[in-house]
C-alpha cells in the first residue's frame, strides 16, 4: 500500500524544514541528500519522488529559510512597543541569534551564496532584503529618510551578526554586537528627536 498524498505532503514538508536549518547554519554546499533523508527519517532512495535534484531541494531550503525571516523580525519589532526598531536591533544583534545561526536569519549564512549563485537563490534572497527593508522602514518616523536608514540598518545588522559568528575573541564578538546595537539606538533616537 503506498503512502497518501497527505503522508507524501509531510515528508516533503520535514524533508525541506530540515534542510532550511542547514542551508541557514552550514550555507547551501554542506548539507548531502542522504544526511538529510536520513535526518528526515526516510530512505536516500525516496529523495526525487520529492524534489528533482539535489539544488532543487536547497534552492527551495533557502527561500524558506530566508522568507521564515519577516515574522522573526515582526515579532522582535512587536516585543518593544514603546520602540518598536530597538526591540528589532536588541534581538536581531544579541547573543542568542548569534549563537543559533541553524534558527538565524538566513541573510548573514546566505549572503555570499546568493552573491555568486544565478536567479535562483539571488531571487528570494533580493525578496527577504526588500521585505526588511519595508519593515524597518515603516518602523521610522522620518518618512524621508526611512529608505536610506532602513538601508544602513540592516547592512549593520547582517554584517555585524556575520562578523560576530566569524571572528575568534568573545570580546571582540560581544563588542559588535553592542557596539553597533547602541549606534544604531542612537540614530533612530536622533531621528526621532525634535530639531534643536
Amino acid at each position: 500500500m503506498g503512502h497518501s498524498q497527505a503522508e507524501k505532503a509531510a515528508s516533503r514538508e520535514r524533508v525541506l524544514r530540515i534542510a532550511a536549518r542547514k542551508v541557514r547554519a552550514e550555507g547551501v554546499t554542506r548539507p548531502g541528500v542522504a544526511e538529510l533523508m536520513n535526518e528526515a527519517g526516510l530512505t536516500h532512495g525516496g529523495f526525487y519522488k520529492h524534489f528533482a535534484s539535489r539544488d532543487d531541494l536547497i534552492t527551495q531550503a533557502a527561500a524558506a529559510a530566508l522568507a521564515e525571516g519577516t515574522a522573526k523580525m515582526e515579532r522582535a519589532a512587536r516585543k518593544n512597543t514603546q520602540e518598536p526598531r530597538t526591540g528589532l536591533i536588541d534581538a536581531y544583534l544579541s547573543k542568542r541569534h548569534r549563537d543559533a545561526p541553524a534558527t538565524g536569519c538566513a541573510l548573514v549564512t546566505l549572503g555570499a551564496a546568493a552573491g555568486r549563485s544565478d536567479d535562483g537563490l539571488k531571487e528570494p534572497y533580493e525578496k527577504q532584503v526588500r521585505a526588511y527593508l519595508d519593515l524597518i522602514a515603516g518602523l521610522s518616523a522620518d518618512s524621508d529618510e526611512a529608505r536610506a536608514e532602513a538601508m544602513l540598518t540592516l547592512s549593520a545588522l547582517v554584517g555585524a551578526t556575520l562578523m560576530s559568528r566569524a571572528v575568534a575573541d568573545p570580546a571582540l564578538s560581544e563588542e559588535l554586537l553592542t557596539a553597533v546595537a547602541d549606534q544604531l539606538k542612537r540614530r533612530g533616537a536622533q531621528a526621532t528627536s525634535p530639531a534643536a
